[in-house]
């Protein structure tokens, strides 16, 4: 069963309070490592755990590989697709190529010469028209072949311009937002590629691998608990009389359960804020047991011990805060 806080306070400071003034200049509480969860980011077969749990771990260790074939052929598409996107922007900033400028002036001589026949034709039947000696039909058909070739001089010719001309600066534009596109969708791609290799996020122990290899996992799926630090940090409670002798920064001597030595820690935090009723609303009597959660940091030179021991922290005396 668990109490709330404000019950456990009290008890602890009750405590304090009745065993001598030796145990008033002391804070209780418990070795602690901040606890940080890695969640799966895909629904994917866990292929490799290469760490053991317990394990002191680096910065970027793999702690956990994800199935990542799929992921990796939507990488290529995306590198495909921005292959074309740059292939298409450098087509349109290059312009048209000497051979096909050429080509087309080929095709406008081309169609010039055929539109002269169609003319010199129509005026032949015109005048055999007039003479009596073709029928209508005749004339309309030759007309329609002369408007014909018109037609196709005014298409190459065109067709030449834009070759000649270059590109307009809104299918420049267009081009150009093609390629950051494409950019856009392959860095997407390889983040999600990159996600699927589980990493340590900081220098931190292994405490745990929920998930065994050969599983596979649901996105937000645990996969891996580490407890951040090199050393633990002492995570105590404070009564309001030893409150105000200290500040942050301070070295304070840390007795551990089952070390010989104390060790030396620094007042790294101290809660503004009393664990329960506020105390103006306490007299003076009831104020001496309000508790302070403070956090203190031990030294490197304790990295190897373990979290959650029971802790005894000396606090200043009044003639050492006078001194100071």
């Amino acid at each position: 069963m668990k109490y709330p806080l404000y019950l456990y306070s009290l008890c602890l400071g009750l405590s304090l309070t009745s065993c001598g003034d030796n145990h008033q200049h002391q804070a209780l509480g418990t070795l602690e490592r901040d606890r940080i969860v890695l969640k799966a980011t895909a629904a994917e077969i866990i292929t490799a755990e290469p760490i053991r749990e317990g394990t002191f771990v680096k910065k970027g260790d793999l702690l956990v590989q994800l199935d990542d074939t799929q992921e990796r052929v939507f990488v290529k598409k995306a590198e495909a697709d921005l292959a074309s996107a740059k292939a298409n922007q450098a087509k349109m900033r290059n312009g048209a190529r000497t051979e096909d400028i050429a080509a087309a002036r080929a095709q406008l001589d081309r169609a010039d010469s055929q539109l002269l026949q169609a003319e010199a034709t129509f005026k032949r039947v015109n005048t055999l028209a007039q003479q009596k000696l073709v029928g209508q039909a005749d004339l309309d058909n030759a007309r329609t072949v002369r408007d014909s070739a018109q037609a196709d001089v005014r298409q190459v010719k065109q067709n030449l311009l834009l070759l000649t001309n270059g590109t307009r600066i809104e299918d420049l534009q267009q081009a150009d937002a093609q390629v950051a596109e494409a950019e856009a969708a392959l860095s997407l791609e390889q983040y999600k590629l990159n996600q699927l290799s589980v990493v340590a996020t900081r220098d931190a122990f292994l405490d745990r691998l929920p998930k065994y290899v050969g599983e596979r996992t649901t996105l937000a799926d645990p996969l891996v608990i580490l407890l951040a630090g090199s050393a633990p940090y002492a995570r105590v409670y404070i009564l309001e009389p030893e409150r105000a002798k200290l500040h942050i920064g301070q070295t304070l001597n840390i007795h551990v359960d089952g070390y010989k030595n104390p060790f030396m820690g620094k007042l790294r935090w101290v809660s503004q804020d009393p664990a329960f009723t506020p105390y103006y609303g306490l007299n003076s009597r009831d104020r001496a047991l309000l508790m302070y959660l403070a956090e203190i940091d031990l030294p490197e030179s304790a990295k190897e011990v373990p979290s959650n021991l029971p802790v005894q922290v000396d606090l200043p005396t009044d003639n050492q805060s006078d001194a100071k």
